[in-house]
C-alpha cells in the first residue's frame, strides 16, 4: 500500500523531530517535508507535493501562522498545537467552506495520543479520497468515472461562448476532454460543488486545490495541467474583474 506523503511544520525543532519519528515509527505516512519556518515550508512543498499536512498554529517567525499556511495550501490538515482553542472557529470554517479533512490535537501530548489521533485523521482522509469521484459524459464515451481531485478546470467552448453546453475539461494526469451537454448552472448535480470550484470568469470554473498562486499585478491565477508529452505544464488563466474579489477572498 502506498503511504500518503506528509509535510510537517513546527517551530519547535525538538517537537518537529518527535512528530516525524512518531509517524515514521508507526508506518503511517511518508514524511517528505519537515520545517521549522513557514517560509521554508512553503518553498519545499512546491517540490515535495505532499498529500496531507501536520501543522503547528503559532509559529516563532512572523511570516505566517499555521492556519494561514493551511488556507494557502488547501490540503487535509492535522493541527498539533498548544494554541488550538484560539483557532477553533477558523478550524470549523476550514472544514465547512473548503470541504477538507481537518483535525487537531492539543499539546502537550504523548506518542500514543498523537498516533491515535493521526491514525483516525488518516482514515477520514482515506475515506473521502475513495468517495470523491464523479461520472461525466465525454464526446466519445458516457459515464466516465473521474477522480474529483484530478480535475483542474473547466472552460466553455470558446467558439460558442459561455452559454454553450459543451465544455473543455482539463486534468492533471490525463488528456483534455470535451464535456457534452454540461451546464455550469448544474455543476452541483454532477458532484462538482461550489465549495470546491471557484469562478474566475463567466466561462471558467477552477478546482481550488489546483490554484498555485494568484498574481495580483496581472490578475491571473496559475495552475498545472497535463500535457500530451506526458508531463504537466503551467498555465496562467485571467481572472475577470467581476470575480477578482472572490478569488482574493479565497486566496486570503
Amino acid at each position: 500500500m502506498t503511504l500518503l506523503k506528509a509535510a510537517l511544520l513546527d517551530d519547535n525543532k525538538e517537537q518537529l523531530l518527535k512528530n516525524q519519528q512518531f509517524l515514521e515509527k508507526a508506518g503511517l505516512v511518508t514524511v517528505v517535508t519537515a520545517c521549522v519556518s513557514a517560509e521554508a515550508f512553503l518553498q519545499e512543498v512546491k517540490q515535495s507535493r505532499p498529500d496531507i499536512l501536520f501543522l503547528d498554529l503559532n509559529l516563532g517567525d512572523s511570516y505566517m501562522t499555521g492556519m494561514e499556511v493551511a488556507y494557502e495550501l488547501q490540503l487535509p490538515v492535522l493541527f498539533a498545537s498548544s494554541n488550538t482553542a484560539q483557532y477553533i472557529k477558523e478550524i470549523e470554517r476550514l472544514k465547512r467552506d473548503y470541504s477538507l479533512c481537518v483535525d487537531h490535537i492539543t499539546k502537550p501530548f504523548n506518542e500514543e495520543e498523537f498516533i491515535k489521533t493521526a491514525a483516525r485523521f488518516l482514515k477520514e482522509v482515506s475515506f473521502f479520497a475513495k468517495e470523491e469521484h464523479v461520472y461525466l459524459d465525454f464526446g466519445g464515451s458516457k459515464r466516465n468515472k473521474i477522480a474529483l481531485h484530478s480535475i483542474v478546470y473547466l472552460e466553455a467552448d470558446k467558439a460558442h461562448g459561455s452559454q454553450s453546453n459543451n465544455k473543455t475539461i482539463y486534468f492533471n494526469h490525463r488528456k483534455v476532454e470535451k464535456l457534452i451537454d454540461f451546464s455550469f448552472t448544474k455543476m452541483e448535480e454532477k458532484g462538482l460543488f461550489k465549495s470546491q470550484f471557484v469562478t474566475i470568469h463567466k466561462s471558467i470554473r477552477v478546482n481550488k486545490q489546483h490554484i498555485k498562486l494568484f498574481d495580483r499585478k496581472t490578475e491571473e491565477i496559475e495552475v498545472d495541467v497535463f500535457h500530451p508529452s506526458g508531463k504537466t505544464e503551467t498555465k496562467r488563466l485571467p481572472v475577470s474583474e467581476n470575480y477578482i474579489a472572490e478569488v482574493k477572498q479565497f486566496r486570503g
